[in-house]
């Protein structure tokens, strides 16, 4: 058993651990035209390259091993937000001019925003996690808005696209984009209250702004994998008391390796079996 350590009623919190502190992660380039300003980092791995001169309030890491290290957390993310089941509500197609709670939206094509504003609602609890799904493509048009209210976080929205997302120039869009391929913000004034997390493809950016949001210090995932170098997944029937500081998690019958993913820095203190089950005490 390995356990180690990642600086980072309802859906849990999609475990993004080293991706979190990136505004833009890419697989292939960033492509940057205009005054596109970044505050958090900008990563590009396996590829190595940005071209244009975004303004970048973080780190760049151009290839380098926390770039892979972030694209690695990235799938675990990706196929977590991709393969969760409990309680999905099917939506297709558009999705302006509604207000939705908390919760997992799932669609079988594609998902948009075309007429009219998206408000993500939830009613009081600024912990609620909002998580879609879509098996093609997101895209928003030119103007259109995410509006968070009732304390939604826009560091707790996760936007799981299978292919690749656009969002139109002059909006406002709020939440994390994971998408398989390919993320392009079109022309000047859109906002991003989020990230924008590419597996395969590009990140195209034009005179765009992209603030990271602050951690939730309550994020706590805890990953598992049969071999250290992975493939990492949440680890099911996992248990989380933010209160204990503590997870519980069924034991398996063969050899794991485990890391916790969070928005903040932990550190292990300690882990005892008890009743068939793991314990990690963690501060």
């Amino acid at each position: 058993m390995f356990v180690s350590q990642d600086a980072t009623a309802g859906q849990a919190m999609v475990p993004l651990g080293s991706a979190t502190t990136f505004g833009v992660l890419a697989a292939t380039t960033v492509t940057s035209t205009g005054n596109t300003t970044i505050n958090g980092d900008l990563g590009v791995s396996p590829g190595n390259t940005v071209s244009g001169a975004p303004t970048v309030n973080g780190t760049l890491h151009l290839g380098d091993p926390i770039a892979a290290q972030a694209q690695a957390d990235l799938l675990i993310a990706y196929n977590d937000a991709a393969g969760r089941t409990l309680d999905a509500v099917l939506k297709t197609g558009n999705l302006g001019g509604q207000t939705l709670a908390p919760g997992l939206y799932k669609s079988s094509s594609s998902l948009e925003i075309t007429s009219g504003d998206l408000t993500l609602d939830a009613q009081g609890d600024p912990n609620a996690i909002f998580i879609f799904q879509m098996v093609s493509t997101l895209v928003t048009t030119t103007g259109r808005q995410v509006i968070l209210s009732g304390g939604t976080q826009a560091g707790n929205v996760f936007w799981q696209v299978g292919s690749s997302a656009t969002i139109g120039g002059s909006s406002v869009f709020k939440g994390n984009i994971l998408a398989y391929t390919s993320i392009t913000m079109d022309t000047s004034g859109t906002v991003l209250g989020g990230r924008l997390l590419a597996m395969h493809g590009a990140v195209a950016l034009d005179a765009n702004a992209i603030t990271v949001p602050p951690a939730a210090a309550t994020s706590v995932t805890l990953v598992s994998a049969t071999m250290l170098t992975g493939p990492y997944a949440v680890a099911a029937g996992q248990s989380v008391n933010v209160s204990t500081k503590t997870i519980t998690v069924p034991t398996s019958g063969s050899l794991q390796f485990y890391r916790i993913s969070s928005g903040t820095a932990l550190t292990i203190t300690r882990i005892t079996s008890s009743g068939g089950n793991m314990v990690i005490t963690y501060q």
